[in-house]
């Protein structure tokens, strides 16, 4: 296995791995725990792209199912963008034995299938398609505004998400605790999911 392709076009900008990931935890999906050794803890490019350290997986998971819930028990997420979004292995959609990544789009609602294994994931589609994976020319126009670089703990959420209307504008970004972005998306998109028509949202609570 290599990153060699990833390596050469994503720099580290910070390192928030505590200790090397377990050898050998995969969560069933080839080459998951190699590229988690590798890379998780990681922050890439300023804030563009992180990947999560093993021991952040299952908490993730349980974030991603509860908004994402017809998704419960056959996602691993692995990473996740300057806007929140999560990538993660699907083993429900499989292709030559490997799991095909997801990307669960928190503020959008809406998951978007990217034909890749976790591996070809890194070495091609951030590669070649950087724009589209990872929204960078939104990103850059985000960052001409705010050079500072993310927390590993923050992302840049929509103030209000588009599944309720928001807009898929500048004006309408904001740094937020990525736990507490999550949370709040998914309460409001299963709230959302629920309602009759005409129906509106009045409260939302975080929950501890």
């Amino acid at each position: 296995m290599s990153l060699d392709q990833f390596k050469a076009t994503f720099t580290i900008t910070a390192d928030n791995a505590e200790q090397a990931s377990p050898p050998g935890v995969d969560f069933g999906v080839k080459n998951l725990g190699q590229i988690l050794n590798a890379l998780g803890g990681k922050t890439f490019n300023h804030g563009l792209y992180r990947v999560l350290h093993t021991d952040q997986i299952t908490a993730a998971s349980q974030a991603m199912e509860r908004e994402f819930p017809e998704y419960r028990g056959r996602i691993v997420p692995f990473a996740f963008d300057w806007l929140g979004r999560h990538f993660a292995c699907d083993r429900a959609r499989v292709e030559n034995g490997q799991p095909q990544v997801l990307m669960l789009e928190v503020g959008v609602g809406e998951a978007m299938e990217i034909p890749a294994s976790v591996l070809d994931f890194h070495n091609i589609e951030l590669v070649d398609y950087t724009d589209d994976a990872l929204a960078a020319p939104f990103w850059r126009q985000w960052r001409s505004s705010n050079p500072t670089d993310l927390a590993f703990t923050d992302c840049v959420g929509y103030k209000i998400p588009l599944f309720l209307g928001g807009a898929d504008v500048l004006a309408n970004l904001e740094v937020i605790d990525l736990s507490v972005y999550v949370e709040i998306c998914g309460q409001l998109r299963n709230k959302v999911r629920t309602l009759a028509p005409g129906q509106s949202i009045r409260s939302v609570r975080v929950g501890d």
